[in-house]
């Protein structure tokens, strides 16, 4: 009898021990920053002024220019590479077997966040233009259960995330492009924020700048308290677009500076340290230097590869991910819902399966 209740108690001990952790979800995305700085960091094929357009050649390799991929990688992205890969898992590096990729043939945004958000793809969506995604996503869905209610949200650099999200049907905050946040209650800084983004020239008329998008987020986290937050960074690719290195590698670089603020920020607040899961990841991929890194799409079968990244409470530390199977972006969905212990495939039988290795071993 003593030891049944010994094993009994050491079942408990071990349920204990493995008891799911994670109630929050920070998921960030950056569009189309290639696996090539993100394995090897800055490439040498493109720290120049004819493939590169880069101003200060040797201002840019003292940056971001080491002799090995694992140094140039960290130079670029410390965070991603000091905190998120130590203590977490990243997918997507081809050369040591880890393999990510896209599934809905397009390799273009649209498509891209679709299939990431919604965890399939669909051949319906085959343009960047703006209708409402017929599809919904796996924050709606999660948004439609009573306790997710009035807390999810959504930030976006680009102006097409309220269509991507059907904002209208979805029900939660979507912010995107140059609009303002009218938020309740207002704060000082996401006035400055809002008039700032009322009085700014703007380079691109579909995207803002990281910035404005971001401190609109933190502004929101830091007020509202979201359960679920999702924010989408957009300069990677409008950079690349445009064959601007410097300008390229400068906003992924701070791309992982903001990841830091926000892991910092939500480590500091007693309802998320020790509660969240950050996941990092991109729409799409994009080509090889000299000139296909530029660009994405069906005619760059390259751009099909991407990378993810996630670290939390329940995500055990594997590091860098190698020798292992094939993820695919319609498994993001699936894989938020099941770190909150939901499972998103059984309501949607289309959606891609969870990637198991991030979860609780069980």
């Amino acid at each position: 009898m003593c030891f049944l209740r010994l094993l009994a108690l050491s079942g408990i001990v071990c349920a204990a021990a493995w008891a799911q952790q994670t109630r929050n979800i920070i998921f960030v995305m950056t569009d189309g920053l290639r696996v090539q700085e993100m394995f090897t960091g800055a490439d040498a094929a493109l720290l120049n002024k004819e493939n590169g357009a880069v101003k200060d050649v040797s201002a840019l390799k003292a940056a971001y220019w080491r002799e090995t991929a694992e140094a140039r990688r960290e130079a670029l992205l410390p965070f991603v590479w000091g905190t998120m890969a130590k203590q977490g898992q990243v997918y997507g590096n081809r050369a040591k077997g880890s393999e990510a990729v896209v599934t809905n043939r397009r390799n273009f945004s649209y498509p891209g966040y679709s299939e990431t958000l919604c965890g399939f793809a669909d051949d319906r969506i085959d343009s960047n233009d703006k209708k409402p995604n017929p599809n919904v996503t796996v924050l709606e869905w999660l948004h439609r259960k009573p306790k997710y209610q009035g807390r999810v949200a959504a930030f976006g650099a680009w102006d097409v995330f309220p269509y991507i999200f059907h904002a209208e049907r979805a029900g939660f905050p979507v912010n995107a492009g140059h609009d303002v946040f009218p938020m309740k209650p207002m704060t000082p800084a996401l006035e400055l924020i809002n008039r700032l983004k009322r009085e700014t020239t703007w380079a691109w008329d579909s995207e803002t700048y990281d910035s404005f998008t971001f401190h609109t987020a933190m502004e929101y986290l830091k007020t509202a308290r979201p359960r679920i937050l999702f924010v989408s960074l957009g300069e990677t690719d409008e950079w690349s677009h445009a064959g601007k290195y410097r300008e390229y590698l400068d906003s992924a670089h701070r791309v992982d500076a903001y990841l830091k603020e926000l892991w910092d920020t939500v480590q500091s607040m007693p309802e998320y340290r020790g509660t969240t899961t950050l996941i990092f990841t991109p729409d799409h991929g994009r080509g090889e230097a000299p000139v296909q890194w530029k660009s994405h799409g069906e005619k760059v079968p390259d751009s099909k590869y991407i990378w993810m990244a996630f670290m939390g409470p329940d995500t055990r530390a594997l590091g860098e991910r190698s020798n292992v199977g094939a993820v695919e972006q319609n498994q993001i969905a699936a894989t938020l819902a099941a770190l909150l212990g939901e499972d998103y495939p059984a309501a949607m039988p289309k959606a891609g399966k969870a990637i198991a290795d991030v979860l609780p071993v069980r």
